[in-house]
């Protein structure tokens, strides 16, 4: 669950029946949370806020390394001026991605997009909740200027996907991809300093395979627990029906279905590489995402898109290095 704070202004007096109502609330809407009152003057950080700043930084971290492992090492191969600006983007889309597993109840899954909603706009107030999430995001966005548009769309999108159901399409998945993997793409080359319409293209691009590949990463995960989120109507175009995939069926039908899906990832990762000679150096390391999508989809291949094969379950360790040599090929 998320580690959320209430936000209380220290200048509005609260009574105790009022103070103890509003921690209630948070504690139903972020279960682990811990409560806290803000620090009268966050813009200047005093000696004492150092420590809650490494707090809130190290949070982020070990957030995006137990969640989003290959975002985290792409992360560390980013310029130090980027580095803790991505990481804070990085574990913002974490906090936003666990929500749709992690509550029992829509209501309350519906309440923490709220509070992320109300939190970007307390950010660019400069008026963040004292949450190591929200203080990293807060940074990043006064150091880099980041556009408010790229992250209340990942929200609203987050948002949307709360409806627990299956894409009716592959364009409806495509959607999904662009408004979360490459709304994050176009904040990461904010932070890069890359103002460039070939590299948005690119991740435009780039963000839709990632969606697609994430989408076909998390079937077993899915279909252990009942649930099928795979485009309708590739499925229907192959008589493949949900129990199918919840059973775990390894039939043909089933792997065609797979194979129209990540060919479709592999196409939009043709067409990021199509921009590449107009693409400035400064924007590669936004895309080194690229080495793990074309890994899975590489290695989907060769169990012949048996989607549910023990072999795609396993992080490839050569993802580093493969991450490291790419980065200093300054390639995508």
């Amino acid at each position: 669950a998320s580690c959320a704070t209430l936000n209380m202004a220290p200048s509005i007096s609260m009574k105790y029946g009022l103070l103890t109502s509003r921690r209630s609330l948070c504690s139903k809407i972020f279960p682990h949370a811990t409560c806290r009152q803000r620090p009268t003057e966050i813009k200047s950080l005093s000696s004492s806020a150092n420590s809650s700043s490494q707090h809130d930084e190290q949070y982020c971290i070990d957030l995006v390394r137990s969640r989003d492992y290959e975002g985290f090492v792409c992360s560390l191969l980013l310029p130090e001026a980027a580095r803790r600006s991505s990481l804070a983007l990085r574990a913002f889309n974490v906090e936003l991605a666990q929500v749709k597993d992690s509550v029992s109840q829509k209501t309350i899954g519906l309440m923490r997009m709220q509070f992320w909603k109300t939190a970007v706009e307390d950010i660019y107030r400069d008026d963040p909740p004292v949450q190591p999430v929200s203080v990293e995001l807060w940074r990043a966005v006064r150091k880099h200027t980041l556009t408010r548009r790229w992250l209340l769309k990942i929200i609203a999108e987050r948002e949307k996907d709360m409806e627990d159901r299956a894409y009716r399409n592959l364009q409806e998945l495509e959607t999904y991809a662009e408004n979360t993997q490459s709304s994050l793409l176009y904040l990461l080359l904010e932070t890069l300093g890359v103002k460039n319409v070939h590299a948005d293209h690119a991740a435009s691009h780039i963000g839709k395979a990632h969606g697609i590949v994430t989408c076909l990463r998390a079937t077993l995960y899915h279909s252990q627990r009942r649930k099928v989120y795979l485009p309708m109507d590739i499925c229907m175009l192959h008589g493949a029906s949900q129990e199918d995939f919840i059973r775990g069926s390894r039939e043909q039908n089933v792997r065609d279905v797979v194979y129209d899906i990540a060919s479709q990832a592999h196409i939009h990762l043709q067409h990021a590489r199509s921009f590449s000679k107009n693409v400035p150096d400064a924007a590669m390391p936004a895309f080194l995402h690229t080495v793990a999508i074309e890994d899975y989809l590489e290695r989907v291949r060769k169990v012949d898109f048996d989607v549910f094969h023990h072999s795609l379950q396993r992080r490839n360790p050569l993802l580093p290095i493969q991450l490291y040599f790419r980065s200093w090929k300054k390639t995508y």
